[in-house]
């Protein structure tokens, strides 16, 4: 059954136009799932990490010859859907009336000001964020390459029997994206790495769009030019509010760096997964690319990278629990540092890292709790010394991004405050500042809120 399952998925893939090489990448993986492989790594097969190489030891800045040879690669395939959203995430305003994309061509147009270089803006988009996307994109930020590729799209499997799942109610549910590490297949299929070798690009720095406050930070792009590295992943120290990210640890059979998400750890072993102190560093999904050792590295293996399979189950319609279980097959970019020969980790401050994922961290990210910094970063206020306020908001009423808006009509004043937790149907107009830990109750009527302090 499960070899007519994969001939059966690889002629769907092949009737959607999918390269040969995504394909080949697919099959590689079906064969482990068909095998019995679940992708787990357990606790007994690997070792903390004890110390890393520090971005705060840094010193010397890249030439702007080096700089020249740059490009940043902004992972754009996200629609926002946990918040209610049905476009691409990147075209929400972010703060001001600056969406997450006006701010990222902020970014990079003040690095070429600054430099000189060329530092091109690319985009990997998915099939539902392509066209949006671009048309809101500035002219010439990608210079002299194509302004984006496309992640690929590979069929859902039903968990019973492995073939491709079906599902006439809609069958965009019968697809799912191959993860971020899709992004070494999608940018050889696509051409655009070849393009840039050609080009003159040799690096490349890869972050998350809704991640303002990762930039393309040269003096980071020196120290992997001086070290001669393949592949480095920026990690930043795990809090409480980290436990559930993918952490890095070393194998215990040759003392090699790798990533563990949490997809990939036994039920068993979650205790220590969700150690912060056992597992101290977190993969902040900022990586960097020597695109040379990335193509060698391709050509090798013909294609398949073979980074580790992530086995996700969940049901092929996500929002009807009752429909067939299935086996999406993903890969993390960030497990390219245990595939990649010669790859390193790289400590970075928390300050790299403020993505946003739901409307509690948008809520922050628009007040005035952060500010832009001089490389066009959104980073948290010096005033609060790296510490972002704690945000809950009731789902009820605020998970959606529609029903946030219409509560926030101005983001409150949040530099001062500690924490705010918010139940029920609340209001915040005009003039609104919090200070300290606020707590607002409105389970028992609407409440709304202006021209007021409120201090806890």
């Amino acid at each position: 059954m499960s070899a007519e399952g994969l001939r059966a998925c690889e002629e769907k893939m092949r009737a959607a136009d999918l390269p040969d090489v995504a394909i080949e990448t697919f099959a590689h993986y079906y064969r482990q799932l068909e095998a019995g492989e679940t992708g787990l790594i357990a606790e007994s097969e690997i070792e903390p990490v004890e110390a890393l190489p520090d971005a705060d030891d840094l010193a010397d800045e890249a030439a702007p010859d080096l700089l020249d040879q740059a490009v940043v690669i902004k992972l754009n395939g996200g629609l926002g859907t946990s918040m209610g959203m049905s476009g691409p995430k990147s075209l929400l305003v972010a703060r001001g009336d600056d969406t997450f994309l006006d701010l990222v061509a902020r970014q990079v147009l003040g690095l070429r000001e600054r430099t000189g270089a060329r530092v091109p803006l690319v985009l990997m988009n998915s099939f539902a964020t392509r066209e949006a996307s671009l048309a809101e994109l500035h002219g010439g930020l990608s210079a002299d390459l194509d302004p984006d590729f496309v992640q690929h799209k590979e069929p859902k499997v039903l968990a019973d029997g492995l073939m491709p799942a079906q599902w006439p109610a809609n069958p965009d549910l019968e697809w799912c994206p191959p993860g971020h590490g899709d992004l070494f297949t999608a940018l050889q299929t696509s051409g655009l790495l070849a393009q840039m070798l050609a080009r003159g690009y040799r690096y490349a720095f890869v972050s998350n769009s809704d991640n303002l406050a990762a930039v393309l930070d040269p003096r980071i792009l020196a120290w992997m030019a001086a070290e001669e590295a393949s592949f480095v992943m920026e990690v930043a120290d795990r809090t409480s509010a980290d436990r559930k990210g993918g952490h890095v640890a070393r194998a215990a059979d040759d003392g090699g760096l790798l990533l563990r998400e949490v997809a990939q750890c036994p039920e068993e072993d979650l205790d220590a997964f969700q150690d912060v102190d056992r597992h101290r560093y977190f993969n902040t999904n900022a990586v960097w690319l020597d695109l040379r050792s990335l193509a060698s590295e391709l050509e090798r293996r013909d294609g398949v990278l073979g980074l580790p399979l992530i086995r996700n189950r969940k049901t092929v319609d996500p929002a009807d629990k009752g429909s067939p279980d299935v086996f999406q097959i993903e890969t993390a970019m960030g497990a390219a540092l245990g595939v990649i020969e010669g790859a390193r980790a790289l400590r970075v401050p928390r300050s790299r890292f403020s993505p946003v994922k739901a409307t509690t961290d948008l809520l922050a990210l628009r007040s005035d709790a952060y500010e832009v910094a001089a490389d066009g970063s959104v980073v948290l206020a010096g005033a609060r010394e790296g510490r972002p306020p704690f945000i809950d908001l009731d789902d009820e009423h605020y998970k959606l991004v529609g029903d946030f808006e219409r509560r926030f009509e101005e983001p409150p004043s949040l530099i001062d405050c500690e924490g705010l937790v918010v139940r029920g149907d609340v209001t915040f107009g005009p003039g609104m500042v919090l200070r300290g830990r606020v707590e607002v109750d409105a389970s028992h009527g609407a409440v709304r809120l202006e021209n007021r302090v409120l201090e806890g």
